[in-house]
């Protein structure tokens, strides 16, 4: 995945690759040296099913799995070590941000395009900071995708152009470094907590003990300085943590 600092972003996002300018101009397409290897992570079927069937139409593409839980897909993504992974923003058990920000460390071969129906600069801000190669809107139209892919083999960032310059820019001078308000870990917890876990399933989930996660849930509730977890669910919701289904 890309790491880059924010006043790069736009040095490359919404590149498009020569070879995809040329298919569009030529009316057909050329196909890669070899397959994209792809993974797929959207807890939606309906839209899954969706995202497959434009990627088996582009040609070139391999997709070597495909799941709807988020600690799924970072399992799957270890496992299969694919070129790129197609995230949605929010999933159980883990977020397609969070997802990106744990392989950023130790898979930097894997390029990550986020999946997401919002165009606000929390959401863009929380996706580039955790590294990832693209960030691609739900309604946008299918030939980006093969846009986005393109860029992201090719270690571009693509943005859909209706995320607009304007918005990350705002973002971008928002954002600095240190203001991340939880660690990884309580992240994790916090998400586990808004879906409903109890202590002791989060203990199981995490293996970890209970006192751990006692210490956690305290030190992220006064980081946030929510004492309750009516209010955790609710800053998760606003963070795009979980949905608000």
């Amino acid at each position: 995945m890309l790491n880059l600092d924010l006043d790069q972003v736009f040095k490359s996002v919404v590149k498009i690759p020569k070879s995809s300018v040329d298919v569009i101009m030529d009316g057909e397409r050329r196909k890669p040296e070899k397959p994209i290897r792809v993974l797929l992570a959207d807890d939606h079927k309906l839209v899954r099913a969706g995202f497959r069937a434009m990627l088996n139409s582009l040609g070139g593409i391999d997709i070597v799995g495909e799941t709807g839980d988020g600690r799924e897909a970072l399992e799957l993504i270890r496992k299969h070590q694919p070129d790129v992974a197609l995230l949605d923003i929010t999933m159980p058990s883990l977020t397609g941000i969070e997802v990106a920000t744990r392989l950023a460390g130790e898979m930097d071969n894997v390029r990550i395009i986020i999946l997401s129906m919002h165009s606000s600069v929390d959401y863009i801000a929380s996706a580039v900071r955790a590294g990832v190669s693209g960030y691609l809107l739900k309604n946008a139209d299918p030939v980006e995708l093969e846009l986005a892919l393109r860029a992201a083999v090719n270690r571009e960032m693509y943005l859909s152009p209706s995320v607009s310059k304007q918005l990350v820019d705002d973002y971008s001078r928002r954002l600095g470094p240190g203001q991340e308000p939880l660690t990884a870990r309580q992240r994790e917890i916090l998400q586990l907590v808004a879906e409903g876990k109890s202590t002791k399933e989060i203990a199981v989930t995490l293996d970890v003990s209970i006192k751990t996660v006692e210490t956690h849930r305290k030190e992220l509730m006064d980081r946030l300085g929510i004492h309750d977890i009516p209010g955790l669910v609710r800053y998760a919701i606003r963070s795009g943590i979980i949905r608000a289904d």
